[in-house]
């Protein structure tokens, strides 16, 4: 139901913002143009009307006694009878001549007493008496020495002309209706071409934020949507990964944490039930608890690292530390469970204090768990290499083994966070998205380089550390 209001109102809010600022401006400009064409026309029609009677002009050269037998003449010869009805009137307001036969008297002109006062032509468009609309003007004749002689007054009918205005209106109004008719079914199509497939990622998104990864957004549309489509369905496919890879990790987690707590349940029972008869059992069993707990521990920290590291407490210390001793203490942890494994483990000492800015647990935290996986992944008579050297101004550390290595399609995963290209050996699937959290912390690089059934080379490239040398102020020389 609400998915259906939201969808409801892109109509309305398309309807407000859109069609009905479309529907104002269109019934706007069909008004002004509407009042345009009419102001024209009977503009038009008026400047026809001054043409068709300025012959009357010359009354102005009569003068009292010439102005009743000059008017009578110039209406008998007037040519535009069928065009418009002039009307002359002498200075009392007379009818002298008329070409329609019908005179109006000057009670009847209303603009008759606005010329009078006035003394120039007024213009008036109404209707007359027996309710046909006109148009007319009533123009004031003087003579030479200026003396008010009488008017002439032009009028035609305007029914012809209203009939006129009215179809072009009329035509107007319906292009106006046929063009909004046109944008609200093209606007509601365009609108439905929206909602419809917005409604269909609605469920999809809704389906997959229930937790249901597999499902997919079946669209081929090469727009804006079409991208949102292939984008949900890209976020999907990641949650599904994510999904499995933490469903994994938590597999692997518990097993990781169930190993040591077997063996330390299982050993504190056979110490106990060995103390005061086996003193070597008893001193075996609790080296297995101790090891056993240590590992627990190292397992426990590492997860409160990738807590730490997914919400932006992941801090360090930054001071000068020397790598070279962080490094062979590391090996140094490794080296008798190499000879165990049969794993050859070499390692390369500059003989030389290589110094970096960075926390030295955390480097050293680094070190461990690459040497570890290379120890891990190495099975049989293999050989572990590790090396530092300097190369422009930076130190370049390398684990390189005679491992399993790591297939080509999960090289560019393996610092992903629960991420396991081999679920066979044991391991949580954090360790080198931590370490590679950590060695960006510290302004470095790690690659990691690949062969399946070959090897793998890992490298870590920090900056070298220099000292800042503060220059001595001129006269300070010698603590003077």
């Amino acid at each position: 139901m609400n998915l259906e209001i939201k969808f409801k109102s892109i109509t309305v809010k398309w309807f407000f913002n859109i069609f009905l600022v479309i529907a104002v401006v269109i019934c706007t400009a069909a008004i002004g143009f509407s009042v345009l064409y009419n102001a024209l026309y009977t503009s038009q029609m008026q400047a026809l009307g001054d043409d068709y009677a300025y012959e009357f002009k010359s009354l102005e050269g009569a003068n009292s006694k010439t102005f009743n037998d000059s008017a009578i003449a110039l209406v008998e010869g007037f040519a535009f009878k069928n065009k418009v009805a002039v009307q002359v009137t002498d200075k009392n307001g007379r009818v002298v001549a008329t070409t329609t036969g019908f005179p109006t008297e000057v009670e009847d002109i209303p603009e008759y007493q606005l010329v009078i006062n006035s003394g120039r032509s007024q213009s008036f468009r109404g209707k007359t008496a027996d309710g046909e609309s006109i148009m007319a003007v009533t123009t004031p004749i003087f003579d030479d020495k200026g003396n008010f002689l009488g008017t002439y007054r032009w009028s035609t009918s305007m029914n012809e002309a209203y009939k006129a205005i009215y179809s072009v209106i009329s035509i107007i109004v319906l292009a106006c209706f046929a063009v909004l008719l046109f944008s609200c079914f093209s606007g509601l199509f365009f609108v439905k071409s929206i909602v419809r497939p917005i409604r269909d990622v609605s469920n999809i998104a809704r389906k997959i934020a229930m937790g249901n990864f597999d499902e997919r957004i079946q669209m081929t549309k090469n727009d804006e949507i079409g991208e949102l489509c292939d984008t949900i369905n890209y976020m999907a496919s990641e949650l599904s990964q994510a999904q499995n890879m933490k469903n994994d990790f938590i597999s692997s987690v518990s097993h990781e944490l169930r190993t040591p707590l077997t063996a330390i349940r299982g050993w504190g029972e056979t110490a106990k039930m060995s103390l005061g008869t086996d003193e070597e059992l008893v001193r075996r069993g609790l080296d297995v608890v101790l090891s056993e707990s240590d590992r627990l521990s190292s397992l426990v920290e590492e997860l409160l690292d990738f807590s730490r590291m997914e919400t932006g407490r992941l801090s360090l210390t930054s001071q000068p530390i020397n790598v070279t001793s962080i490094l062979s203490d590391a090996v140094d942890m490794y080296t008798e469970l190499a000879k165990k494994q049969e794993i050859e483990l070499v390692h390369t000492n500059p003989h030389s204090e290589l110094i970096v800015m960075g926390d030295r647990d955390r480097l050293k935290q680094v070190f461990i768990n690459i040497i570890d996986n290379a120890v891990k992944y190495t099975v049989g008579a293999g050989q572990v290499l590790v090396s530092a050297n300097v190369e422009e101004a930076c130190v370049r550390i390398t684990v390189t083994d005679t491992g399993v290595g790591i297939p080509s399609q999960d090289i560019d995963r393996v610092k992903e966070k629960f991420y396991k290209a081999n679920k066979t050996v044991r391991g949580s699937g954090i360790g080198l998205a931590v370490a590679d959290e950590i060695i960006k912390q510290m302004n470095g690089l790690l690659f990691i380089e690949s062969t399946e059934n070959v090897g793998t080379k890992v490298t870590i490239v920090l900056p070298l550390y220099e000292e800042e040398i503060i220059p001595q102020e001129e006269g300070n020389v010698d603590g003077k």
